[in-house]
């Protein structure tokens, strides 16, 4: 083995170690087991602990991190059990050591609330208080006519509750996306004040920052220092219209002792002057000080903020302006000359840490105050019968795919089946590594990552197959296999790549997730597909072990001719017809097309004696056609109530309906409905709205990188292939009488990625032809590429299809209606590349052969990796 190869080879030893030790442990442990493993220094107190937590564990099992803290209780130093854990800079030793353990002992493998449940809070607006904030204002705005009309606006805006609740819904989305992609369910209580916000299971110290951060309400205020502050401080001396503020700060900004902190007062108005308040704030960002290295805020004003404080800073030059937040003094800096820029720095002791949250909430401040009414503990929003079954169909899936390769590559199969293994290792280790949360949606990127990782193998072992009947030597078919299929696999992969990444800086709460998901998953897919499985081909060559590569043939599918655009012309107007008929038919269903993801609903909160498995509740209410239903059970994480709920949600006015059935249906449960509440869409209009955008731009930029690539004509030609594939896959969806959820967003962009992916392939092949000077008319040349590419293109979706087609049959619920998708959304990708992609090439150019833009047939263009 030469030097090159044993390298290569070390390296993908250590991306699967490092892989392999990010997932570890996949799955979370005992915590308490954990705790009494992680100890040093063991006695008797200890003893004591244990026990306690353990006897706790017993009888609260949902809350065995609440049963820890409670067994050492709030006056036990623990420190000295745990001496190579640093906390000497934690406010709270013994809860940054419990924080750290709960860390350790769960799974790297974090799951969402779809997969594994998580928190439930119910959030309360405080409406009142932001009513009466403002009245005071207007009384003390006296006769300035300006500021005055200003704050009526914002009084009787003030009073639109409904309007209130969608803003402050959709900030809380914002603020807990900042914690990573938690994807989080947000759910505005419609004609009520109250938000249902459920976070997937995380650890107590990401939930308490998501408390934190959704109980600040980030009402930012600039408000004057008096001129005398330090004098009346030790006067003891507080004027009306001012109040005593205190602040935190280092003792070595004042000559102090380094690590040292004292506290200094200030005498600061009680009014923000001239009304300069957080809502002129357009964005908010950390930075650091180059001398220093801590943290600061940089916040920007909109125009009309910029220039109010300008004439601030301009009239106050060499006074103190203090910045207040949430009625607490964060900075109180003097004013050396007029600022106009528009821009304003809050420096703090922040870590960084601190300093991003600050800077998360000031971006998206709340209009009135909240508080967290209710906290509980949900099991996952999929239900347990879904999950077993989902998983079930994903093995089965994937069984059938290693299979069909096995036996249709033969020992090619295994490298295949060997790369793809590393790929789900790796995919998870990168995952793991960077804190992702796996939901359905990420499920989905993963379905969409093993495809193009299987795609990219059988186009390598097809180019390989071309090169040995060509007549080529075995070394030399597998490297003239890999260079001829890396062009495409590039192409293929950066264009899905392009879409991702969008989603991901443009996309929130599912869309995000699917995006980051997709991103790692390309690239993994890259890797293990162009250098995994060239290391082996190599390792295999030079030792001596393969002498040959025997592959199967599909007989039909061998040195075929079909003319294929014979029929292009009524294919591609019945295609189009069938879309507008399914799109047409979904837009006449209304608000029926669409799930409570999208439209809200009744969510009913039962109390039971016995429990019912939710499978069998969902069957009852899917038995009375009014479409899908989340089902949950619900318990009250507190020492005191561990009272345990049923709730469910339901379309519009079917409360009482399946109220009614349910307690009919299962009369020993004693099921009995003590709450009703009619709340909002998980997937609101910012979400929405969010992935419209982020779905036009990845077109536009995709047409950009395809044209640049091959031709303008083919890039239109791949763009309105992509758009009729996916009302393709929602006018079929509409028409089997689905209902419309979240997860499908994520099964329809999926499809995006496989559509461009089949298409791209067949294009390359067009230009490779072209390229070449081949014989014949520009039709004959397509129908060649087609031909040239139908193994693959067989393959490719035949796979995929095995996997969603045992999600589909195995699969139930959610599972399945994502299933129907994705099967649809396969075979219209495939189709499409044909009849609706080659067909726009064809019309485009009047049947002729397109001319060459300088970049369309220039592979210098991407390099090709060495051997």
């Amino acid at each position: 083995m030469n030097s090159n190869i044993f390298w290569k080879l070390a390296f993908v030893v250590l991306v699967v170690a490092w892989s392999i030790s990010e997932m570890n442990p996949p799955i979370g442990r005992d915590l308490i087991g954990h705790f009494e493993k992680t100890a040093q220094n063991k006695d008797a107190a200890f003893d004591e602990i244990l026990a306690k937590a353990r006897e706790l564990e017993k009888t609260h099992k949902a809350r065995s991190y609440g049963n820890l803290v409670d067994a050492v209780g709030a006056n036990t130093v623990i420190t000295n059990y745990f001496p190579s854990f640093d906390v000497s800079n934690k406010k709270d030793p013994t809860r940054a050591i419990l924080q750290r353990i709960q860390k350790q002992a769960s799974g790297q493998i974090q799951l969402g609330i779809d997969l594994q449940g998580g928190t439930y809070f119910v959030v309360a607006l405080n409406m009142q208080t932001n009513i009466v904030r403002l009245q005071k204002e207007i009384e003390r705005a006296g006769t300035n006519d300006t500021l005055r009309a200003s704050l009526e606006n914002e009084l009787e805006a003030a009073n639109d509750k409904g309007r209130i609740l969608g803003q402050a819904a959709e900030v809380m989305r914002k603020r807990v996306d900042s914690l990573g992609v938690a994807e989080p369910i947000i759910q505005p209580m419609t004609g009520d004040d109250r938000i249902v916000i459920q976070l997937p299971g995380l650890g107590q110290e990401d939930l308490d920052r998501a408390e934190a951060l959704i109980l600040k309400a980030a009402f930012l205020e600039f408000r004057l220092v008096h001129e005398r502050s330090e004098q009346l401080v030790d006067d003891g001396i507080i004027p009306p219209g001012y109040e005593l503020m205190t602040i935190e700060e280092r003792a070595e900004k004042n000559g102090g002792v380094k690590g040292q902190k004292f506290l200094r007062r200030y005498v600061v108005s009680k009014n923000p002057e001239r009304g300069m308040t957080g809502k002129y704030v357009r964005n908010a960002r950390v930075d650091r000080d180059q001398m220093t290295n801590r943290p600061y805020v940089i916040i920007n004003f909109n125009a009309e903020g910029g220039e109010l404080f300008g004439e601030i800073t301009t009239a106050n030059v060499d006074r103190l302006l203090a910045v207040v937040l949430d009625g607490e003094l964060y900075s109180a800096a003097t004013i050396l000359g007029p600022i106009t820029g528009g821009t304003c720095i809050i420096t703090g002791d922040f870590t960084i840490d601190e300093a991003n949250e600050l800077a998360n909430v000031l971006e998206n401040p709340l209009e009135v105050p909240v508080i967290i009414e209710e906290k509980r503990t949900t099991d996952p929003s999929l239900g347990a019968d879904s999950i077993r079954s989902g998983f079930t169909a994903t093995m089965i899936g994937l069984g059938l795919v290693v299979v069909f390769m096995l036996i249709y590559y033969m020992s090619s199969g295994v490298v295949a089946n060997v790369a793809l293994a590393l790929n789900l290792i790796v995919l998870l280790g990168v995952m793991c590594s960077i804190n992702a949360t796996l939901t359905l949606p990420g499920i989905a990127g993963i379905l969409l990552t093993i495809g193009m990782a299987v795609d990219a193998n059988v186009l390598i072992f097809e180019r390989i197959r071309e090169e040995s009947r060509s007549g080529k030597g075995l070394r030399s078919a597998i490297n003239s296999g890999y260079d001829k299929a890396f062009g495409t696999i590039f192409d293929a992969n950066s264009t899905t790549l392009i879409a991702s990444g969008i989603l991901i800086f443009l996309g929130t709460g599912s869309v995000k997730g699917f995006g980051i998901t997709l991103s790692i998953g390309i690239a993994v897919s890259m890797f293990t597909s162009l250098v995994v499985t060239r290391i082996i081909f190599d390792v295999l060559v030079v030792k001596g072990f393969i002498k040959k590569l025997p592959m199967l043939q599909f007989g039909f599918l061998r040195d075929t001719n079909f003319d294929f655009l014979k029929y292009a012309k009524p294919a591609f107007i019945l295609s189009w017809v069938l879309v507008f008929a399914g799109i047409a038919y979904g837009v006449s269903r209304g608000s029926d097309a669409v799930g409570v993801d999208f439209k809200g609903g009744d969510q009913i909160t039962y109390t039971f004696e016995n429990k019912v498995e939710v499978d069998q509740l969902r069957a009852t209410i899917t038995g009375l056609d009014i479409g899908g239903a989340q089902i949950q059970y619900q318990q009250r994480n507190s020492k005191l109530d561990q009272s345990e709920f049923l709730t469910v949600l339901v379309t519009v006015d079917n409360g009482k309906l399946v109220t009614k059935a349910l307690i009919e249906a299962f009369p020993d449960a004693k099921l009995k409905s003590i709450k009703n509440d009619s709340v909002g869409a998980t997937v609101g209009r910012e979400i929405q709205k969010s992935a419209i955008i982020a779905i036009l731009l990845a077109m536009f930029c995709i047409l950009i990188y395809v044209a640049f690539r091959y031709e303008f004509s083919f890039a239109v030609a791949a763009v309105m292939a992509i758009f009729h594939d996916v009302f393709m896959t929602l006018g079929w969806f509409f028409l089997s009488g689905r209902e419309l959820s979240a997860p499908m967003v994520a099964a329809v962009l999926t499809i995006i990625g496989f559509s461009i992916n089949d298409t791209i392939v067949i294009f390359d092949r067009i230009r490779e032809d072209l390229k070449m000077g081949l014989r014949g008319s520009f039709k004959d040349i397509i129908n060649r590429a087609v031909n040239q590419t139908l193994a693959r293109t067989v393959i490719t979706s035949g796979t995929t299809l095995l996997s969603a087609g045992a999600l589909f049959v195995f699969g139930g619920g959610v599972i399945n209606d994502f299933a129907f998708t994705f099967l649809v959304g396969v075979v219209t990708g495939t189709y499409s590349s044909i009849y609706i992609a080659s067909a726009i090439v064809l019309y485009w150019h009047k049947g002729e052969k397109p001319k060459a833009s300088p970049n369309a047939y220039n592979e210098s263009a991407v390099v090709v990796p060495g051997s």
